[in-house]
């Protein structure tokens, strides 16, 4: 017998008793109005919300993962439910969502069917409740396939939405969980045999996710850069980077990896960094450090969501360890393999880029992110909003975020208009097939009636008159 045959043998009927329950669930929930659908988004967001309930998620996540910090996960799981929950608000979902009489065409919105929800061990509780909540509000049923780490966790979390779907005689199937032990086969299987695959996590999962033969939406990797120009305050543009960058122990993808400072703004910002712990590592220091995080050209576990205290004291360095730094900085002038440094972290280690001016911040920035990390995003910190909009205009990102914490803005945040989200499309420079911070319109089909309306055909003079104007009619 071929062991590998039997896996996947088992795998294939494993999920399709999941995808057929999910899918008599989901024909259940296409018959609900809106009011129904928004006590079930209502159910499942309160499953992780409750404060009991969020800290026990928090609390699991890390002892089995070993990633990230609790107090960290107990305000992510609160605040991206939160805000996800009052971004969906009165949001339609339920049919007709648009109407357009001078076009003639109305919009419906219709359920993808079966969502295959792939997630991450960063966020173990975060991204799933994220991806439940928008499939729920989409009539969608959802099935969570989570990394190996996080499974205890997302259990724990589909448990507590169908304890809150019983209280209010919801389907318990529109939201499951593959069992353990979770593998590739069991993964790839339900990417084949669900509806829509929204992956987030490893490229290698994300790239599965687009060949796997399911539609499919899947996310970029990390690596964000932030410029400080010369114009910026450093005390409040370092307070705000550190908010971003130890926050759950860098794990997050939108945390900054690389700070590209203006040579001006240097001695501030160090200076403004060192009042707030953290601790520029001299050249050996750096070596060492390079040796520990890469010591097989992949990055190690040993780093990965750690906090710089325990890095340090894994580097073998107690004097710096007993000093409990926020952030370890290193300085870099280089890119690419043969530069570890300038790639993603996952770790409260930033990497010190300085520049002569502006200009050759964007070069260099561009350059990081030819390495990796294109299409995500760009942190900015500066008192010239036009410097925002060169950066948009040019650099391979799909947003750019001004003076803000940039790993609690860019996913959404209270004071600024992107949706709440913990999966943040890359665009095609990231090899993603959008640029948007993934939402509820995701997780829908929308279908359009098409009524005559008064016929308007152009001339040629309007279509061609410029061009005919300025090149003649040859």
């Amino acid at each position: 017998m071929d062991p590998q045959h039997d896996t996947a043998a088992a795998a294939r009927e494993t999920v399709a008793a999941l995808v057929a329950r999910a899918r008599a669930a989901q024909r259940i929930a296409d018959g609900y109005d809106q009011a129904r659908i928004d006590e079930l988004v209502a159910a499942a967001g309160w499953a992780i919300l409750e404060p009991g309930r969020n800290r026990e998620l928090a609390e699991l996540a890390v002892a089995d993962t070993g990633i990230g910090r609790v107090e960290d996960k107990v305000r992510k799981n609160h605040r991206k439910t939160l805000g996800l929950l009052r971004d969906l608000q009165g949001a339609k979902t339920v049919g007709v969502i648009a109407e357009w009489p001078e076009r003639g065409i109305v919009e419906i919105a219709r359920p993808v069917g079966v969502v295959c929800a792939v997630t991450p061990s960063t966020n173990p509780a975060a991204t799933p409740a994220n991806k439940i909540i928008n499939a729920i509000k989409a009539r969608n049923a959802v099935v969570v396939a989570p990394s190996p780490k996080g499974w205890s966790t997302a259990a724990r979390l589909v448990g507590f939405i169908h304890a809150q779907f019983d209280r209010i005689g919801a389907p318990r199937d529109l939201v499951q969980v593959l069992p353990a032990p979770v593998g590739k086969a069991s993964t790839a299987e339900l990417m084949r045999q669900c509806d829509l695959v929204v992956a987030t996590g490893s490229q290698a999962n994300v790239r599965a996710a687009y060949t796997c033969g399911t539609p499919a939406f899947g996310v970029g990797a990390g690596n964000v850069a932030s410029i400080v120009d010369e114009t910026a305050d450093a005390e409040r543009a370092m307070t705000l980077l550190l908010q971003s960058k130890t926050f759950d122990h860098a794990t997050s993808c939108s945390s900054e990896n690389s700070l590209v400072v203006v040579a001006a703004m240097r001695d501030a910002v160090l200076a403004a960094l060192a009042r707030r712990g953290g601790r520029l590592l001299d050249a050996a220091h750096k070596a060492a450090l390079q040796r520990l995080m890469w010591p097989d050209g992949h990055l190690s576990p040993a780093v990965i969501g750690q906090s710089a205290r325990t890095i340090a004291e894994r580097a073998g360095w107690p004097g710096i360890a007993a000093a409990d730094p926020s952030v370890l900085i290193v300085d870099e002038d280089g890119f690419g393999p043969d530069h570890p440094f300038s790639g993603e972290k996952l770790s409260p280690v930033l990497t010190l880029y300085t520049v002569p001016d502006f200009d050759a911040a964007v070069e260099t920035v561009r350059r990081i992110y030819a390495h990796q990390g294109a299409g995500h995003s760009v942190g900015l910190h500066s008192e010239r909003p036009e410097r925002a909009l060169r950066l948009g205009l040019t650099l391979p990102v799909s947003r750019v975020i001004v003076n803000q914490a940039h790993a609690i803005a860019t996913g959404g945040s209270f004071d600024n208009g992107l949706p709440f989200s913990l999966s943040m499309g890359c665009g095609t420079w990231g090899r993603n097939n959008f640029s948007d911070n993934m939402n509820v319109r995701h997780y829908l089909n929308v279908t359009r009636i098409a009524r005559p309306i008064p016929e308007r055909v152009p001339t040629e003079d309007e279509i061609f008159g410029t061009f005919f104007g300025k090149y003649g009619r040859a």
